[in-house]
């Protein structure tokens, strides 16, 4: 594993940088590359925000959203040299062409326990919150001045990352960095407004929608919800729109383990799972050729919804030593 010494003699050379996250990105990818991108311009370097996925609708509201480009295609004004993933376990997530990363050395800053390790240069913390955190460490480390910009992005990351401060990694040095950053200029009530409060009507019916298909198995520990390309036609919603919804199944009284089923494309589906207490989801996404923490993790599976629920169901059984 490298050193943040490594990483900055890296940023240091560099004569152009590229900042990117994994696909349908989040709080924590899109706050860590913000708040880089704002220190490193501070800090004298030509730096762009490049990643497959668009920014979500919800983060708009973040200082410098506009400036990131998206998609396949990646054309830079000037030579870029260094390529910084973050928040992202393998290099597939990052869903960009192979150019992308040609005569270009890749920085891999995660928190993930199931990072693969895919950059020239890597620093995976797992004790880590949020990425957030860890480039915030950065931030402190390159002696760049932390202005509201910054603080709002790096706010976000540990406020989505920690399920609004309620998630085990929650510690007092979280709350402490956190309320540093409000004192460098985050405003918690307007990005609580923002993140949680600015929610489309497709989102509210596509939410009822997801509900009824709520499923409890094996002596319901497990909650099952799935949503269909049929869904988001009819409630006028989209993928963004599935963004919190498997926290209602985990918030069932009993509950262990949720499980959301989204259609992606034709036959293939993307599964995230939420774990309570007991179970380390992030164990079950492996075995199915995912990854994550130990309470939020996800994978992607082919084949028809009976398919996918069945080979689920089969993990979720030799977890809890029954059959449902």
């Amino acid at each position: 594993m490298n050193t943040w010494q490594d990483i900055h003699a890296a940023i240091d050379q560099a004569k152009a940088i590229v900042l990117t996250t994994h696909e349908n990105p989040d709080g924590d990818g899109i706050g860590s590359v913000l708040a880089l991108y704002h220190a490193l311009k501070k800090y004298g370097k030509t730096v762009y925000i490049h990643h497959f996925s668009p920014v979500p609708r919800i983060y708009h509201f973040l200082e410098g959203s506009d400036d990131i480009t998206s998609g396949n295609s990646f054309t830079p004004t000037e030579e870029v040299d260094v390529i910084m993933s973050f928040d992202c376990g393998d290099q597939k997530r990052l869903a960009l062409p192979d150019s992308f990363f040609h005569h270009r050395t890749l920085i891999n800053i995660d928190h993930h326990d199931s990072n693969s390790c895919f950059g020239d240069i890597n620093h995976v913390q797992v004790g880590a919150c949020a990425t957030g955190a860890m480039v915030y460490e950065l931030i402190q480390r390159l002696n760049i001045p932390v202005c509201k910009a910054i603080a709002q992005s790096l706010y976000v990351t540990l406020l989505t990352d920690t399920g609004s401060f309620r998630y085990p990694c929650s510690s007092a040095h979280v709350y402490r960095l956190a309320a540093t950053l409000i004192e460098q200029g985050a405003e918690p009530w307007p990005i609580a407004v923002e993140v949680y409060e600015s929610v489309t009507p497709g989102r509210m019916r596509l939410l009822a929608a997801c509900l009824a298909t709520l499923q409890l198995t094996h002596a319901n520990k497990v909650a099952w919800l799935y949503i269909d390309q049929a869904m988001y036609l009819s409630t006028e919603s989209d993928v963004e729109d599935t963004e919190g919804l498997i926290d209602y199944g985990r918030s069932i009284a009993g509950v262990e383990v949720a499980i959301l089923i989204r259609q992606d494309v034709n036959e293939q589906w993307k599964v995230t799972f939420r774990g309570k207490l007991q179970t380390n989801v992030g164990l079950l996404a492996q075995r199915l050729g995912g990854g994550g923490h130990t309470y939020a993790a996800g994978c992607s599976l082919k084949g028809t919804y009976e398919h996918v629920f069945s080979k689920i169901n089969l993990i979720i059984g030799s977890t809890f030593n029954c059959v449902d």
